[in-house]
């Protein structure tokens, strides 16, 4: 109780300490001053420095804001110097708000170089206000190569906006300890962060103020997006009914013109995309197809089933045109060789992967093998043939092999293993090559048409020979600056690994994150981003290039299967146990932007066109399901 009195008498005594002078001026009236006099000494009063006092109890828990005198920062705001440990110390303007003292570290400009893919300088180094976002740098990009930015052109000449990517290279230290030594290491990596979808430079720098110095020279790399959009896919237009067992796979063709699909009634179905009717119901396999792809340039359809056996088909006419008793055991995988490394255009061979853990180089034309890959101990799960000669298989026995698929001088015969990459603690289950878009696709762009050519039968030599120049010059776009290709594995022991496969075996880094087995990965068409899916219920989205966690989509409540990318990279579709495919707007979505109900059990598969028109999602339930806008 005494304690207490003193303290309510201390706090009134200061309290009349502040206030007795004011009070004192008020009460002396023979003292008055003329009113131009007084003016003055109000005016000091209200400086901002002293005791501070918002209301209520000068100091105490009542008001732990006054913990602390509040000193002018000398550009018309106050500083409050709190002394309670649990009050951080405060700015804020005049108007009392809060202030970020964290704004005042980033400086209003920064110097920026920019860079193509090739590493190539884009004009000088230029000072760029940190408030400029990617719509500013954009602009400045089209103005250093001299696009057409003129909003005055007539609308017949006028060239739409190439939006652009933009990508900062820093430099991360990290500190780890020997586990033999004992000494602590240091470990300097260079990466590259997307910082496209970043409000502006400041946030960028904000984030990552430990690795960039506002004093050097920022390097900003840009990469051309889509100039095209694809429209959110929102309803469900047919339900395509034929198939009596669950469908497994559905696929459209390189130009988005076909869609086939393949199940457990041991039929491959061509589907009329225009007026989502059949076209051709073929009957040759005696049990489940299990793998199905298109060839780039889609003349040609192969399908392999639960017995080993590999049937190459006529779309148009809905004909067998190959039978091949390929492997001893289900086929668990095939890939086509892409155009842009076919002599003269001929899409001919195709490898297929099996469980008897052999994968093997087929000639469409010639039903010959190739060569026979064999090196693994336990069965092949996925096969990949990437774009830079080299094919990919993973096994059950953790590991991933590289082998060789062209010759030349230098390569080797055919089928030699190059390299064997290992790094994962059980199964590989699913790969994903940064190219896979533009292999699948062949020579056609997002209309499903290929530039400069007007002969239409696709077995001439002049067809031929401008759909391989076409798909070169597209893979020489898409790669750019000649960096490396790049291979995510997903295995069950829930960890993703990224390589750079044709530079070395060693793993460039380990993403985790999911809680259990991962069983589906994507890349998006320009490769900014990737996707993996898994069956703890979650989808997560990764980046590109450094592997960078960006988001996790949350929203099934069962295990998803399987992934697809839109054409233009802006959204994603992913297919689940609990009977719905969901629509995902990347990256900036976490929560779906559409949901695609209607299917009556397990969605298996789904496929979104090249051309971005519609969406196929194959189910459990026996039917198919065209989504459009």
């Amino acid at each position: 109780i005494i304690s207490a009195t003193v303290e309510l008498a201390t706090v009134a005594s200061l309290a009349l300490f502040i206030i007795s002078p004011l009070h004192n001026n008020m009460d002396e009236p023979t003292s008055d001053p003329p009113a131009t006099t007084v003016a003055a000494p109000l005016a000091a009063t209200k400086s901002l420095a002293g005791v501070a006092w918002t209301g209520g109890s000068l100091v105490g828990s009542l008001n732990p804001i006054n913990h602390g005198f509040r000193t002018a920062d000398g550009q018309g705001g106050y500083i409050i110097n709190n002394t309670h440990k649990r009050f951080k110390r405060a700015r804020r303007d005049a108007e009392g708000n809060i202030v970020d003292e964290e704004d005042d570290e980033i400086p209003g400009n920064i110097v920026v170089q920019f860079c193509n893919r090739e590493g190539e300088s884009v004009g000088e180094a230029m000072d760029v206000p940190t408030s400029a976002g990617s719509d500013e740098l954009g602009m400045l990009i089209r103005s250093l190569l001299d696009e057409d930015d003129d909003d005055d052109m007539d609308d017949g000449n006028k060239k739409a906006h190439i939006p652009y990517a933009f990508f900062a290279k820093l430099t991360k230290t990290t500190q780890s300890t020997n586990p033999t030594t004992g000494e602590k290491e240091t470990r300097s990596s260079e990466e590259e962060i997307d910082i496209t979808d970043y409000h502006s430079l400041k946030s960028f720098l904000k984030e990552y103020k430990k690795h960039v110095s506002t004093e050097q020279t920022l390097e900003l790399t840009y990469q051309p997006l889509a100039l095209f959009k694809v429209r959110p896919v929102t309803r469900c237009t047919d339900t395509l009914p034929g198939h009596t067992e669950a469908i497994l796979h559905v696929s459209y063709s390189p130009d988005g013109k076909h869609l086939a699909s393949g199940g457990g009634d041991a039929t491959v179905r061509f589907w009329d995309v225009n007026t989502s009717t059949p076209r051709h119901t073929c009957r040759g396999h005696k049990d489940h197809v299990l793998s199905t792809a298109w060839s780039p340039d889609g003349v040609k359809f192969a399908s392999g089933d639960k017995r080993g056996n590999l049937i190459l088909w006529d779309p148009i006419k809905g004909e067998a045109l190959r039978t091949i008793k390929a492997h001893t055991k289900w086929i668990t995988g095939m890939a086509w060789e892409p155009m842009h490394t076919c002599a003269g255009g001929k899409c001919e061979r195709l490898i297929t992967s099996s469980k008897d853990s052999l994968a093997k180089i087929w000639n469409a034309r010639t039903k010959r093998c190739e060569a026979t890959l064999a090196g693994h101990l336990d069965s092949i799960e996925s096969v990949k043939w990437g774009g830079e000669g080299l094919i990919y298989t993973a096994s059950r026995d953790r590991t991933i092999k590289v082998w060789n698929a062209n010759e030349g001088e230098g390569k080797g015969r055919v089928g030699v293993l190059v390299r064997t990459l290992v790094g994962h603690g059980h199964r590989v289950n699913t790969l994903a090559v940064s190219c896979d878009f533009i292999c699948r696709t062949g020579p056609y762009d997002h209309y499903g048409k290929i530039a400069n050519i007007t002969v239409k039968d696709k077995e001439s030599k002049e067809w031929r020979d401008a759909a391989y120049q076409a798909s070169v010059e597209k893979y020489k776009a898409f790669k750019g600056s000649g960096e490396p290709e790049r291979l995510i594995s997903g295995s069950d022991d829930f960890t993703l690994l990224l390589w750079h496969p044709t530079e070395g075996k060693r793993p460039i880094k380990r993403l985790t994150g999911h809680q259990q087995a991962v069983n589906h990965l994507a890349f998006s068409p320009d490769a900014r981003f990737f996707a993996s899916a898994s069956f703890d219920k979650k989808v997560k989205v990764w980046n590109g290039r450094s592997g960078d966690f960006v988001t996790t989509l949350t929203g099934h409540v069962g295990a998803v299967y399987q992934v697809a990318w839109s054409s233009d990279g802006r959204f994603l579709v992913t297919a689940s146990k609990d009977s719905t495919a969901k629509l995902w707007e990347i990256p900036s979505g976490k929560r779906a932007k559409e949901t695609l109900p209607g299917h009556e059990d397990e969605v298996y598969a789904l496929d979104w066109s090249p051309n971005g028109a519609s969406l196929a999602t194959g189910s459990k339930d026996r039917t198919i399901k065209i989504w459009k806008h």
